[in-house]
């Protein structure tokens, strides 16, 4: 079996797929990739199908020694690339272009200049053990392959139906230094627990990302909170991925793949799927400013 071995790797890389479906009955969330638009991509420029297993790496910063011919490509944050042949020859290489990989070759990924989550595939995809039928990390159940650590050897599977059809793909545009980050979300379902004026204290100030957020989700803070109307406690109900979750101090809590199924706070809106994957990429300190839509 092709394998690439891990030579160096920062925090919080672990291997994610589409997530572990069907288990909410049970308390279990589905995981998978934070940016699914990120790994979907990097799957679909090695020519692997959409469930392909991928490493997904905070701020980039992983190092691996391919043991076989294979294709890669490198997608999400934007990180430096560079690829080393085996006699020692070193060659530049970029993010969202498809690279091949000699027996020898070592591909390192530097840290992300902007944007927080990289995705690394592989033609065939990353084939370590499934757990419940998935090979993605639940960093709040912690259930699943454990996140990646110097020394392992991850083998390459057969979850590739295609090669690649380009080079490389233009990456998607960035806002500029400075500006909010714009994510998109629909009213409700607990919109009526909030003063009348909640739509303008969500989408008429910067709300800026805290140090605290997680793959479970991006906790927030803004100069004014939003006011709850009912303050009565809100039996648990089903949350899903890119609700806007209020506690009581009033700021909100955005969940991404890691969220757990129930809450017992109001959800005062829900992000758009192409909004859950620009608030996976978020660093702490940067600010976004909701819109709202529908």
């Amino acid at each position: 079996m092709s394998t690439l071995t891990v030579l160096q790797v920062g925090p919080g890389t672990s291997t994610q797929d589409l997530g572990r479906s069907g288990f909410s009955d049970t308390g279990l969330g589905a995981a998978g990739a934070a940016d699914r638009g990120a790994a979907a991509l990097a799957n679909r420029l090695v020519g692997n199908r959409p469930d392909a297993a991928v490493l997904e790496a905070l701020l980039g910063s992983v190092t691996l020694r391919s043991d076989a011919h294979v294709v890669t490509a490198l997608t999400g944050a934007p990180c430096p690339v560079e690829v080393e042949r085996a006699d020692g020859r070193v060659r530049g290489a970029a993010p969202y272009e498809v690279l091949t990989l000699a027996p020898g070759d070592v591909v390192r990924v530097g840290t992300a200049t902007t944007g927080l989550r990289a995705y690394l595939a592989v033609r065939g995809g990353f084939a370590v053990e499934p757990v419940l039928g998935s090979r993605s990390w639940d960093s709040l159940a912690h259930l699943g392959p454990a996140p990646v650590a110097v020394g392992d050897v991850l083998p390459i599977g057969d979850a590739a139906d295609a090669w690649p059809l380009v080079d490389a793909v233009a990456p998607p545009p960035v806002p500029a230094p400075g500006e909010p980050v714009v994510l998109d979300v629909v009213a409700g379902p607990r919109d009526d627990w909030f003063s009348p004026g909640w739509r303008a204290l969500l989408t008429d100030q910067d709300h800026h990302v805290t140090p605290d957020s997680d793959r479970v989700g991006v906790r927030t803070t803004a100069a004014r909170p939003l006011v709850r109307v009912i303050s009565r406690e809100l039996p648990s109900e089903g949350v899903e991925t890119g609700s806007l979750q209020v506690p009581p101090e009033g700021h909100p809590v955005l969940f991404l793949a890691d969220h757990p199924v129930t809450g017992g706070y109001p959800v005062v809106a829900v992000l758009s799927p192409a909004s859950v994957d620009r608030a996976a990429q978020l660093r702490p300190g940067e600010a976004i400013r909701f819109r709202i839509v529908g």
